[in-house]
């Protein structure tokens, strides 16, 4: 035989190959089709959750810490506003976390002087009614060992409320 001869007949047998497969799949799917639907089976039937009628609206909320709810209790009925119309001191430009309590000392008067260390490490004097923090925290208290404030924080309702920080020395004391 010639070779170009059965070069030629190759496509030939190959396409033959191809549709005996087709037919095979098509000869399966026709005997699927013919078989009767397989059952479903019935929804499981649920039991009715029980009812439940929520009666703690007056107790503490779980959501919030136990000293923020103590917090929001106390001033409920206080308003406080923070004063925008103030001129903001140096220190109200740094949040809380950022600055240090360094130390105290006395002036000439006898008043205790809180040493505050900047992030850029400047150390600043502050004494009782400066205001240091982003929410214009007034300084009510200095010790040896601590500075307490009040901050004016929002109360997430439209309204502020007073929050009481401190500032501790950390290491001993200057």
């Amino acid at each position: 035989m010639n070779k170009y001869f059965i070069i030629a007949l190759l496509p030939v047998f190959l396409v033959a190959g191809c549709s005996s497969r087709i037919d095979v799949v098509n000869d399966e799917m026709a005997k699927i089709r013919s078989e009767p639907p397989a059952p479903i089976k019935p929804a499981p039937a649920f039991e009715p959750v029980p009812q439940f009628e929520y009666a703690a609206q007056n107790l503490r909320s779980p959501f919030l810490p136990h000293s923020l709810y103590t917090e929001l209790k106390i001033m409920a009925g206080k308003r406080v506003y923070p004063d925008f119309s103030r001129q903001p001191q140096p220190l109200e430009s740094f949040a809380l976390e950022s600055i240090t309590f360094k130390g105290s000392m006395r002036n000439a008067n006898g008043q205790i002087l809180g040493l505050i260390q900047t992030p850029d490490k400047q150390v600043e004097q502050v004494h009782v009614g400066s205001y240091m923090g982003l929410n214009q925290g007034r300084i009510t208290k200095i010790t040896p060992t601590q500075i307490d404030l009040i901050e004016i924080v929002s109360d997430g309702r439209d309204g502020y409320i007073e929050r009481p920080r401190s500032l501790v020395l950390i290491g001993p004391a200057a």
